[in-house]
């Protein structure tokens, strides 16, 4: 198994418009050699067997969308290179009689990954093995959003500690992946908007790379929380899932087909900044009456402060939500309804089996019920219909699951 090129940010290197996930059907490229073709399937398998698990060459045929005779040819290429193995969970045929099916997963070599989470007060570092399973976790609190370089300083030496509390050789990390709270441009590898103003000019997957001696691929929050809920959490099962974060701003990641779908420069998603008022507040990315100025945990802190004596934190509310303090849920009913009315525009548009709410906010049933009536008022009947709306399962950890997900998916489908 070869490494990407260290330093690796995986929307600018990305082929395709998505990211790690069960691939539906080949990529075909217009031109080129048939040995880019060949390459291009392969990737197509080894992302597939990541996803799914193992899998038969008959199941590798219909997921992929790629004949059997090719399918069989792109396994025994992929043997030969031990790439992937040959396996017998014992499961038997459909019919219920006959020799178990002979199943091919992915190899797994020693070694491990890394994934590292960065959030606005602190940096979550894991070290895992190679399929996904931490063996050692550490997490700090840290003002990061002034300070790039001295944040990656800190990841750098977390990241070391990790690795030596797993019994895990430096040498040996296939690759890490690293969550950041802000859009990544896939133009530039940089982070795409003021959110972080320490980070201005920093690649952060570069830098990380070259502290640490690895690969790195980055992606966003909300992008590695919707991975992290698809392939962990709530939204097991599902193919068209929206995932949104409700914390100190607001992000959505998308993940359709069971792929996450970034766009063309990596801002897909960002339901945040949807205008709903001309005249409202500025918004840190420079324009007025974004959702995120109305809905943000300051804004709703600030909204119920003065009907308290204590000072509110985010924590306090969610206790007060939880006994029923009327004023508290009216305030985050009104919240959910203002989020379910944006989310109905875009449930319109891509038709999604899920949403799943996360952040502080998300876990809180006065914000699910809001988006619920709202789903139901402004969505079409049948789209609203389709649609479950559920708070996350992973919580805090949805980023470092996410980037360690990311980080199997680059090590395994790459070349």
């Amino acid at each position: 198994m070869s490494k990407p090129r260290r330093g690796q940010d995986l929307s600018a290197g990305s082929r395709r418009n998505d990211g790690p996930g069960p691939a539906p059907v080949a990529w075909r490229p217009r031109g080129g050699s048939l040995e880019d073709l060949r390459r291009a399937n392969r990737r197509v398998v080894l992302a597939q067997l990541g996803a799914a698990g193992p899998r038969s060459r008959a199941e590798l045929a219909r997921a992929t969308g790629l004949s059997a005779t090719t399918v069989s040819s792109l396994v025994g290429e992929l043997l030969a290179s031990g790439q992937v193995r040959e396996t017998s969970t014992g499961r038997p045929h459909k019919g219920g009689s006959g020799r178990p099916p002979v199943l091919v997963e992915l190899a797994t070599p020693p070694g491990g990954v890394v994934g590292v989470d960065v959030g606005h007060g602190h940096v979550r570092v894991a070290a895992a093995g190679p399929t996904g399973d931490v063996l050692a976790e550490d997490v700090r609190v840290l003002d990061v959003d002034g300070h790039g370089p001295g944040t990656l300083d800190v990841a750098a030496a977390m990241v070391r500690e990790v690795l030596a509390a797993a019994r895990l050789d430096a040498q040996e990390v296939h690759g890490a992946g690293m969550c950041v709270p802000a859009p990544i441009d896939r133009g530039t590898s940089r982070v795409s908007t003021g959110i972080l103003p320490g980070w201005r000019g920093v690649d952060p997957a570069a830098e990380l790379a070259d502290r640490i001696g690895a690969p790195v691929v980055v992606d966003n929050d909300a992008n590695l929380g919707a991975l992290a809920e698809v392939r962990h959490g709530a939204a097991r099962g599902h193919q068209d899932v929206v995932y949104v974060k409700l914390a100190s701003g607001v992000g959505s990641g998308l993940v359709l087909g069971g792929r996450v779908h970034r766009g063309a420069t990596g801002m897909a998603g960002e339901v945040g900044h949807v205008q709903i008022g001309e005249d409202g507040d500025v918004c840190r990315c420079g324009n007025r009456g974004c959702l995120e100025t109305r809905v943000s945990a300051g804004r709703l802190l600030a909204v119920l402060q003065p009907a308290h004596d204590e000072d509110l934190t985010v924590a306090r509310v969610l206790g007060l939500e939880a006994t029923g303090d009327p004023g508290v849920r009216r305030v985050l009913a009104d919240a959910g309804t203002t989020v379910g009315r944006v989310l109905a525009d875009l449930s319109n548009h891509l038709n999604p089996s899920m949403i799943v709410l996360g952040g502080p906010f998300g876990a809180a049933s006065s914000v699910v019920e809001g988006v619920r009536r709202a789903l139901d008022r402004y969505a079409q009947p049948a789209t609203a219909g389709a649609v479950e709306v559920r708070s996350a399962e992973l919580g805090e950890r949805a980023g470092i699951v996410g980037a360690v997900a990311l980080a199997v998916a680059m090590a395994t489908a790459g070349e």
